[in-house]
């Protein structure tokens, strides 16, 4: 991965993290670290702050009846946290998010459980009309601790080559 340090004084550096088109290779696969564990909190909050009323979410009562017998983490919040996760390897210079395809929830997600991602990359390509980026998609999975995969997608994203991105151009 390139990492730049640029001079922004006298002995004054500022890092840049991501990557490049130039970094990317099909097959490469990114285990993303940090994982999270998932709070009652967290899982309240986000279905608060997205207006899901589905008390799957929050009622503990509804929940012990149901096949489950407790409240389900809100799966638009485990897909947040494993993008987010993938971020420092895959989208931190991403200029664009293209697309997200066969989004997969493939078992559930409780307040308690830690979850990981890792991407592999399937295809990459310069673009058409851009000369200074390239086309990257990858596929994200979720995996909890025990190793189970709860998640899984596709996400095509736009990157900027080698000395375009925007904290290679400016000083912000």
């Amino acid at each position: 991965m390139s990492v730049v340090r640029k001079a922004v004084g006298e002995r004054r550096f500022r890092e840049s993290f991501g990557r490049y088109f130039e970094d990317f290779e099909v097959g490469d696969v990114y285990e993303h670290r940090p994982g999270r564990t998932i709070s009652e909190s967290d899982n309240t909050w986000f279905t608060l702050l997205t207006m899901n009323q589905h008390p799957l979410h929050f009622d503990k009562e509804y929940a012990a009846k149901s096949e489950f017998g407790r409240p389900l983490v809100n799966s638009c919040l485990t897909l947040s946290m494993v993008a987010g996760m993938s971020v420092s390897d895959l989208s931190q210079k991403t200029i664009a998010n293209l697309g997200w395809d066969r989004i997969k929830l493939s078992a559930p997600v409780f307040v308690g459980d830690t979850i990981y991602a890792e991407s592999e990359i399937l295809a990459k390509r310069e673009s058409k009309s851009r000369p200074t980026q390239g086309i990257v998609t990858a596929r994200t999975t979720g995996r909890k601790a025990d190793g189970t995969e709860f998640m899984s997608y596709e996400r095509t994203f736009l990157i900027p080559k080698t000395g375009h991105a925007v904290d290679d151009l400016t000083d912000y």
